[in-house]
């Protein structure tokens, strides 16, 4: 059989949103390449995530397993790469928490993706997801986010939040948050939505003087900054929004 004919498909609900095209000549043997992150009992563990090469596919695959009590936090920005794509399975144990701030920038007709899966497996575990998409030209923003609730995995408390700004009429984004719940005492909750720059408050910093690069810029940095607010590092918090407004400079956003 062709190597071409084991590589992902828009027919894979994980990539339908997805730029297959990018992968034409990728070996399939990419996409069993897993990072694997066990964190102990009790313990602690952060990492920030910078997808920034300029061309083709740039992609990671994280598998993230939290044993009782444990704490994982991931910071991530996705801005490079044809299709830059990020995927992260974790499963949680009793009383474990995961958090991500995660940001995708993206112009020209690139794609830049989020895929997360969060199994939550045993009782009181908690997570929060919270990822802002800025798209221009005509890139596309994607989060895909699944959340499993097992039978026994009750007091599960989790979260997801996305919005996507548009800063031109050709970008677009996709949110695709997906439940499974079987147990009966949770709170499980998602929200999505999509907009452009807040007419009313750039009509105010107009008024107020300001130049039309400077209330762009201000704007998009306090909409980005959202998906830092959670994180409880605040050196990871500085650094994923510097890296971020970085970015947007670098190519005029």
């Amino acid at each position: 059989m062709p190597e071409a004919a084991t590589l992902p498909t828009r027919k894979d609900e994980a990539w339908r949103y997805s730029d297959v095209s990018a992968l034409e000549g990728t070996a399939p043997d990419t996409f069993e390449a897993w990072e694997d992150v066990h964190v102990a009992e009790g313990e602690s563990w952060r990492d920030l995530i910078v997808l920034d090469d300029a061309d083709g596919l740039t992609m990671r695959r994280l598998r993230i397993k939290l044993e009782n009590g444990a704490r994982a936090e991931l910071a991530a920005l996705v801005a490079g790469g044809q299709l830059g794509r990020l995927e992260v399975v974790v499963s949680l144990s009793e009383g474990a928490h995961f958090e991500l701030g995660g940001i995708t920038l993206g112009g020209g007709e690139t794609t830049r993706e989020i895929v997360t899966r969060l199994a939550h497996e045993k009782p009181g575990a908690t997570s929060n997801q919270t990822v802002r998409s800025v798209h221009w030209g005509k890139g596309t923003g994607n989060f895909l986010g699944r959340i499993d609730v097992v039978r026994d995995a009750q007091k599960t408390d989790a979260a997801q939040s996305f919005k996507g700004l548009l800063l031109e009429k050709g970008a677009s984004v996709n949110s695709v948050p997906q439940l499974e719940i079987f147990a009966d005492d949770v709170q499980c909750a998602h929200g999505a939505s999509v907009g452009q720059l807040d007419e009313s408050a750039r009509f105010y910093m107009a008024a107020r003087g300001l130049p039309p690069e400077t209330i762009r810029r201000l704007l998009v940095q306090a909409f980005i900054g959202d998906a830092t607010r959670e994180l409880a590092d605040e050196t990871t918090r500085e650094m994923l929004l510097e890296k971020a407004l970085d970015k947007l400079e670098e190519r005029g956003a």
